[in-house]
């Protein structure tokens, strides 16, 4: 593998404990948490999700030709059975930490694999369906070689990045998707990332 694995990885009790994380306010109700080296056996979880996930590429309009999404994607929507079970295990440590701010659980798992540095996403938010109009929460958990995700206030003002590394956790919360916007900018090089974001049904 082309990322660089962590090699002696923090003790966490049963190996998700949510206490670390650490919470930044954004303003206009938007706020994201952190919790570094969170998920165990990251190297597995990199492993099999690139191997077993039925990735895809995907094409969309632009302008007036077609054009490739910089980078594969699957959905595992409610129910459907997770590639690995940490993840299982992560949804629902997630789901049972947020629920008193959430009020619902985290039922999907949108996955997208960064092969190398010209993948990416364009600046954007989870406004498709209830995030549009309600405040609701995006987990993301990442595996692979580091990459910056970018936050911006929608319509202008100072931008934020976070590292997310081997392992790392970040949950965007409250208004994030309707106040604020985020990205996953192109690098000149980088070995290949998986991210895997937790969302409640009807969040997209």
């Amino acid at each position: 593998m082309d990322y660089q694995s962590t090699l002696f990885e923090a003790p966490v009790a049963d190996g998700l404990s949510l206490a670390g994380l650490t919470r930044r306010e954004l303003g206009q109700g938007a706020w994201v948490d952190v919790a570094r080296t969170w998920l165990p056996e990251a190297d597995d979880v990199f492993a099999t999700l690139a191997r077993e996930v039925p990735w895809r590429a995907e094409k969309r309009q632009m302008y007036d030709r077609l054009v490739d999404v910089p980078r594969l994607v699957h959905t595992y929507m409610v129910d459907e059975p997770l590639p690995h079970p940490v993840l299982e295990r992560a949804r629902e440590a997630l789901s049972d930490h947020y629920l008193p701010e959430l009020l619902e659980r985290f039922r999907t798992a949108g996955c997208c694999y960064y092969r190398d540095g010209r993948d990416s996403v364009a600046w954007h938010g989870d406004t498709i369906g209830r995030g549009s109009t309600h405040d609701t929460m995006v987990a993301i958990v990442s595996v692979g070689d580091p990459r910056r995700l970018q936050l911006r206030p929608r319509g202008g003002g100072e931008s934020v990045s976070v590292e997310m590394g081997h392992g790392d956790l970040l949950v965007m919360g409250g208004s994030c998707q309707r106040t604020w916007e985020h990205a996953v900018p192109k690098v000149a090089a980088a070995g290949p990332r998986i991210s895997v974001q937790f969302r409640p049904f009807g969040v997209f």
